[in-house]
């Protein structure tokens, strides 16, 4: 019996300790700031904490069990201020207190504008031709004209064709079908009917591509896509329409048509510009990448030395110019293949905020990366780490041992455990891009699939963003063409899935719980899963099932009202085979 009484005592030593480094308010996922107070909260082992509280100036705010997974539980509760907290936790054990904990002096804080609203992915030369008298310049500024290796190995030349042609070998990169500015300002009525309210723009300054990730110069419009006036043109009128927009920067590399390049191409190392890229060799033909650093060995996108301040003052004037132009926001592309990375991030955050206080960061990282969102880092990530690695995957309908409901959504729940609360407020999330195959593809046409995976991607917290087409329910593989890049046929886009993503967008701008950054785990199991959205009177019920066969919810007391279909529901409600309800408390 002693034996026993020594292990319990140990047990509850460990789970003190555990409890007493529970919380850290430097921890930006541990502490943050939203419109509606401080969200702070804690980890604990699951079972280990029965109640909760947090402790400030003489009140007492409850917490609440917000995420359950593999073992482990957050606990979340919220402050009004800023001022000095402790959390009393009461246990088997008994009662505790951890604390006193001073809040950071720069709290990270969400913007409330971005959780709001539905996204939108653009491709331009892919989306609208609205100007066939501006086609040609493409031909122009093609990469073709620098690239000295690929004029001499012969092979396809870059071409134009028309919005309906098939796609060629070279369609990725250098087959042109005229998409332009004009052609974006002419639909974005169709946009804003649609419910877009944040918009994304594939690089639309002059470059050496379809795709604008090889930049010739930053700080003007392809005239293949129009010119400054006409891009003025289309952010007042996305502005008007209530839409906010964000442009593509490239800073970890440039085109090979690019200034800087260029002198070093003609003048070598007594070219100003010779620190600006990390040459092995010269003289050397322009496309060759054995002669200077290339981003992944491509020989068009010679790679910038960010480690040079020269280049970095410039890449910030290039940034801010188009922030003070009427830009809402930045997409960064492959910010972590930077030198310094972090340091040039912190440091654009600043200088971008300071000219706009609510200007947003969104960073491509594909993957789980807390460490790169915060006050002096991204607002988000491009989260395909939440929209390919469980959305879809959820949706896919594997067999439930596989990527059942309680797997989806423990993965749910690890990672919204590992990012601030206000990051996932402003959440950058989505399923498919330029960069992906279409959802469609990715489930074997399965439309009923397709709509499972939108109709969870709209329930998370942050902004849902389409990629361009898929409320057409297009398909197109990425491999091994670029299919997802064709040109959008838009005769077939008034069907049956753009109206399933209107709804979902009208829900979203209607129902405050949708619009926040709070989503707490609900039940899981087989292929169904349910979660939490919002708190008090506006909170949502989320229920997914991915198999065929219905499944059953038990619910809360009271009658509830399933907002897709209008149907009311007390005491269980049957989740549809490859289907989803979004329930909310009916009024009396």
């Amino acid at each position: 019996m002693k034996r026993f009484h020594v292990l319990g005592g140990l047990l509850s030593l460990l789970l003190g300790v555990a409890l007493a480094q529970a919380h850290d308010p430097a921890n930006p996922a541990q502490f943050s700031r939203l419109p509606q107070g401080y969200a702070v909260r804690f980890q604990a082992p699951a079972e280990a904490v029965r109640e909760a509280s947090l402790l400030q100036e003489g009140r007492v705010w409850p917490m609440a069990r917000q995420l359950v997974f593999a073992g482990q539980e957050v606990w979340r509760g919220l402050l009004p201020e800023a001022a000095p907290y402790r959390i009393r936790l009461r246990t088997q054990g008994g009662e505790r207190v951890l604390g006193p904990f001073q809040p950071p002096a720069r709290p990270f804080q969400a913007l409330p504008w971005v959780g709001e609203r539905v996204g939108y992915q653009v491709f331009p030369d892919r989306f609208q031709n609205g100007d066939a008298g501006n086609d040609a310049l493409a031909l122009e500024s093609d990469e073709y004209r620098f690239n000295q290796v690929w004029q001499e190995g012969g092979g396809p030349r870059p071409h134009l064709a028309r919005w309906e042609d098939p796609p060629s070998p070279l369609h990725c990169c250098h087959q042109y079908y005229g998409g332009d500015l004009k052609g974006l300002l002419e639909r974005l009525p169709y946009l804003a009917e649609l419910g877009v309210g944040l918009l994304y723009l594939n690089p639309i300054f002059l470059s050496g591509s379809v795709h604008g990730y090889d930049t010739h110069d930053y700080l003007q419009v392809a005239p293949r896509l129009g010119d400054e006036a006409l891009l003025r043109g289309v952010l007042e009128r996305a502005h008007a329409l209530g839409i906010r927009v964000l442009f593509d920067f490239v800073p970890n590399h440039t085109g090979l048509g690019f200034f800087a390049f260029q002198d070093v191409v003609r003048r070598g190392r007594a070219s100003p510009y010779w620190g600006w890229y990390f040459i092995r060799r010269y003289p050397f033909k322009p496309g060759d990448a054995t002669a200077y650093e290339a981003w992944w060995g491509v020989g068009s996108l010679p790679k910038l030395n960010t480690g040079n301040p020269e280049v970095r003052a410039y890449l910030y004037r290039v940034a801010e110019h188009w922030v003070r132009f009427g830009f809402d926001g930045v997409r960064v592309d492959v910010p972590e293949d930077l030198l310094e990375a972090k340091a040039f991030f912190r440091e654009l955050k600043g200088r971008l905020r300071a000219l706009n206080p609510e200007v947003y960061l969104v960073g491509e990282i594909w993957r789980r990366a807390p460490d790169w969102v915060g006050e002096e880092a991204f607002d988000s990530l491009m989260n395909y780490a939440l929209g390919r690695d469980i959305v879809l995957r959820y949706a896919q309908g594997l067999h439930p041992a596989l990527f059942g409901g309680p797997r989806a959504l423990a993965q749910l729940a690890e990672a919204y455990a590992l990012y601030p609360e206000a990051a996932s407020a402003m959440g950058f999330n989505l399923i498919s891009s330029h960069d992906t195959s279409r959802l469609l593809s990715d489930l074997g046409g399965d439309v009923a699939r397709a709509r499972l995976a939108w109709a969870l991607l709209f329930a998370l917290p942050g902004a849902p963003v389409v990629w361009q087409g898929e409320e057409c329910a297009l398909q197109g593989a990425k491999e091994p063409l670029d299919l997802q890049r064709q040109p959008i046929p838009w005769e077939a886009c008034q069907g049956e899935m753009r109206a399933f993503i209107q709804g979902l967008a009208r829900l979203k701008a209607r129902e405050p719980a949708l619009r926040g950054g709070y989503l707490a785990t609900h039940l899981a199991e087989g292929g169904m899963l349910s979660f939490w959205r919002g708190e008090g009177e506006e909170r949502l019920l989320l229920a997914f099932n991915n198999q065929k066969a219905p499944a059953l919810l038990p619910l809360p007391q009271g009658t509830w009202e399933d907002l897709l279909t209008g149907s009311r529901f007390q005491g269980q409600v049957e989740v549809p085979g490859v289907g989803a309800r979004y329930l909310k408390r009916a009024s009396r």
